[in-house]
């Protein structure tokens, strides 16, 4: 593993330090795996969307519909 520097403000120094020491790892370990998620998890440098942040969520209710626009009779009234 090669060895970089970086300059940060207090504030975040700061808090990347405390978060360290909650999560009782380095503070290289905390930026490394930061690191990683921007650059692999979403590799377009665009903030996560909505969906991103919850996909572990999606299909975890049972007993609704597939989709909403599959059935129209849910659609009744809709724009009126």
């Amino acid at each position: 593993m090669r060895t970089i520097s970086l300059k940060l403000p207090d504030d975040l120094l700061a808090q990347l330090d405390d978060c360290a020491k909650a999560r009782r790892v380095t503070k290289s370990a905390l930026v490394r795996e930061g690191l990683s998620r921007i650059l692999f998890e979403h590799p377009t440098g665009r903030p996560p969307s909505c969906f991103d942040l919850a996909v572990d969520l999606a299909g975890a209710v049972k007993g609704l519909p597939e989709d909403l626009a599959d059935d129209p009779k849910h659609l009744n009234g809709f724009g009126e």
